[in-house]
């Protein structure tokens, strides 16, 4: 494992995230460089290659070699926006955290407006492309949908969860793990920790340079990750609510069938097997879904006190303790 270390005394760290980019690196890192140096913050800038297969690379190290206010790191293989993120969190030692995209459909001109809202005292903001420019069928019908899902699974009242354009407080982000490819409900996720989340418009512009390395295959896998996000927040302490609700449905429709053919059977002699044969094999087969998912949720239980006892993770977030000074303080 390649040891590193967080630089000290960075007040904002940009996490970027690239893949086959080199079309965009030059100009990504001067508009980046001339933005960050008229905020007057102490930056730096983390550029993530995800396993590039051009020109992306090199000139990223090319850059670090000039700037020493830029910091590449180099992912072994191309593992996804997800892990190339969290890398970038987990070695930026800014403590406001900015992370955006590569392929200057970010305006990094926007990012004062980010710092103005974390300043003012919220934990994240997140960008809203309140305008699109993209495919109507192919990416903004499924995109709302998607983010209309998203609102109403996690109760976090935004409009673009897709976005890569967020700022984050350090405390914050450094809480979270990041599995999968659940970037896209990283203000979601937070909100459970009780995160102060805003969202503000961005632009939203045809990409300039090169193509998208996204299809409408990630819209279908988002569906997914609605799922996992729903469990996430509202069952991972009590996995056994998650999987005992669908029990309770089987196992209730298999009694009120099972009722309903022995009162044939008993009132008038009508043979089971001859009249309801199917009717009776559903029945058994969802006893038996109904007590699978019930020795499921038992073994999610088991397994979520496992983690949280193994990681001495807690199930609850503090965000300060407030208490009188004593005279010796």
């Amino acid at each position: 494992m390649v040891k590193y270390e967080r630089q000290n005394g960075v007040d904002c760290s940009v996490v970027v995230p690239l893949y086959n980019e080199e079309q965009a690196v030059e100009e990504l890192y001067v508009r980046l460089t001339k933005t960050m140096s008229e905020t007057g913050l102490r930056y730096e800038l983390v550029f993530v290659d995800d396993g590039s297969s051009d020109n992306t690379l090199e000139m990223l190290k090319n850059i670090a070699g000039r700037d020493g206010k830029v910091m590449v790191v180099e992912l072994r293989r191309n593992f996804g926006q997800t892990p190339a993120l969290a890398a970038g969190f987990d070695i930026a030692g800014g403590e406001i955290i900015i992370s955006m995209d590569g392929d200057l459909q970010h305006a990094p001109e926007e990012i004062p407006n980010f710092l103005e809202k974390i300043n003012a005292g919220y934990d994240v903001v997140s960008g809203w492309r309140k305008n699109r420019v993209d495919n109507l069928v192919l990416r903004k019908i499924p995109s709302r949908t998607a983010n209309w899902l998203a609102s109403k699974i996690s109760g976090v009242e935004i409009h673009d969860f897709g976005t890569t354009f967020k700022a984050y407080r350090r405390e914050i982000i450094e809480e979270l793990n990041l599995y999968g490819e659940m970037h896209r409900f990283i203000p979601a996720l937070l909100s459970g920790s009780g995160a102060r989340i805003i969202e503000i418009p961005i632009q939203n512009i045809v990409r300039p340079r090169g193509s998208s390395n996204y299809g409408i295959s990630r819209t279908f896998r988002v569906v997914f990750d609605l799922i996992t996000l729903r469990f996430l927040l509202g069952y991972i302490t009590r996995p056994l609510h998650f999987f005992g609700r669908a029990a309770s449905y089987c196992i209730l429709a298999a009694l009120l069938m099972s009722a309903y053919i022995l009162y044939d059977k008993f009132v008038y002699n009508v043979p089971i097997l001859v009249a309801h044969g199917p009717l009776a094999g559903l029945s058994a087969v969802l006893s038996l879904v109904g007590l699978i998912l019930i020795a499921t949720g038992l073994i999610g239980e088991l397994i979520s006190r496992v983690y949280f006892e193994s990681t001495d993770k807690k199930i609850y977030a503090v965000r300060k303790v407030h208490r009188r000074k004593s005279v010796a303080d």
